[in-house]
């Protein structure tokens, strides 16, 4: 039995070296979204975050297919005001920007007065994710039509759909923080939202996540809220969850990608990590 342990980059001199568990769906060099939104969010946080801001809302523009390659990270602090932070960074290889985010953090304070309306949560953790051993990494994927299984392709279906996982390293041998492990959790927006009766066929070319807090255990959720689509064009949102409860909102927008479409339930898809 390996004991390796599952992470998106392996640093190195110069940057970071994209592993086999980055590989994306949508081609056989392409990195995967949760890879290039885990390492623009670790980078960011990493070297301008602070204990007394809380990282609120990130986006990142996938704006070109990241390959397996050398992948280096250029941060800027634009803004250190007193209640708000701005960053922004461009992820880069070959010289290239594939991807550029932007983060802007909220100094932390108390609440004003009074009440404000929010809707009732209808997430339901799998029962089988009380169980798992804390090193389990494989996510579940649930629809209203089958309930909760291990395989995306049992869930090819018109009926809404929902996604928990464990988030695996963005770096080797470099525990992921809240922050990150949120903002890989909603680039599975896209799969929530975008996931039909013949798979996948849209692919998204951004990512916004909102957060009000940062969730506070290993298993993270998304359950899609809206899919609105016309003339190959896809917006669609989600809700984040932890076992307490919500904590945020996903948000990407995506192009109709026919040519590539991804099928779960196909015979030759690879069942590597989403």
């Amino acid at each position: 039995m390996s004991d390796e342990q599952p992470a998106h980059f392996t640093a190195v001199d110069g940057g970071f070296q994209p592993t086999r568990y980055a590989q994306s769906h949508w081609g056989d060099d392409h990195l995967n979204g949760p890879a290039i939104v885990g390492l623009a969010a670790r980078e960011m946080e990493r070297r301008h975050g602070a204990d007394d801001f809380m990282p609120t809302r990130l986006t990142v523009d996938l704006f070109k297919a990241a390959r397996g390659v050398l992948t280096t990270v250029q941060t800027r602090l634009v803004r250190d005001g007193r209640r708000v932070r701005n960053v922004e960074c461009d992820v880069v290889q070959d010289g290239v920007t594939v991807a550029r985010g932007v983060l802007v953090s909220y100094r932390r304070s108390s609440p004003p007065p009074g009440e404000q309306w929010s809707p009732v949560p209808d997430f339901v953790m799998p029962a089988a994710a009380e169980s798992e051993p804390d090193s389990a990494v494989t996510p579940f994927t649930g629809s209203d039509e089958v309930g909760w299984t291990r395989k995306v392709g049992e869930h090819q279906n018109a009926s809404r759909t929902r996604f928990l996982d464990r988030t695996i390293a963005v770096v080797a041998a470099t525990p992921n923080t809240p922050f990150v492990r949120a903002a890989m959790i909603a680039e599975s927006t896209s799969l929530t939202t975008n996931l039909g009766t013949h798979g996948i066929g849209y692919i998204n070319g951004d990512l916004t996540v909102a957060l009000a807090r940062l969730p506070e255990d290993g298993w993270l959720g998304t359950q899609a809220d809206a899919h609105w689509a016309a003339d190959g064009i896809a917006v669609g949102s989600a809700t984040l969850f932890d076992s307490v409860g919500p904590f945020g909102t996903g948000l990407i927008t995506a192009v109709a990608n026919p040519a590539a479409q991804i099928d779960f339930g196909s015979p030759t898809f690879n069942g590597m990590r989403l």
